[in-house]
């Protein structure tokens, strides 16, 4: 029988949500660069659909904000943080931009 490393596992699969907001994000290249500002919920079956991040600015003045799909974060015990393959400059297109598709959701991003 196999043996899982359980050593960096979370000691239980639930976090509050007020533990996700200010959570870091991180590229593909471990770099930082974002944080969770709040979650998105779908109000019928309770599941997080987007994480509204913030990019960019100094102490949260001049940020920009945008939304992840949830999907595309994964958390990594060794940075503390929220990984994801999108980049910031897939966040920056804008909406109607001919570019590959933007995985934002529609009305929620802008500077905040």
């Amino acid at each position: 029988m196999a043996e899982t490393d359980t050593s960096s596992a979370p000691s239980h699969p639930l976090i509050e949500s007020d533990h996700v907001e200010g959570t870091a994000v991180f590229d593909a290249a471990g770099q930082r660069v974002g944080t969770i500002k709040r979650l998105v919920i779908e109000k019928i079956s309770g599941q997080v659909v987007y994480a509204v991040t913030a990019f960019g600015g100094f102490l949260g003045a001049g940020s920009e904000t945008h939304t992840i799909p949830w999907e595309q974060l994964t958390y990594d015990t060794r940075l503390h943080g929220y990984h994801t393959t999108i980049t910031v400059e897939q966040l920056r297109r804008p909406p109607n931009s001919p570019a590959a598709t933007r995985p934002c959701c529609p009305g929620t991003s802008g500077s905040s």
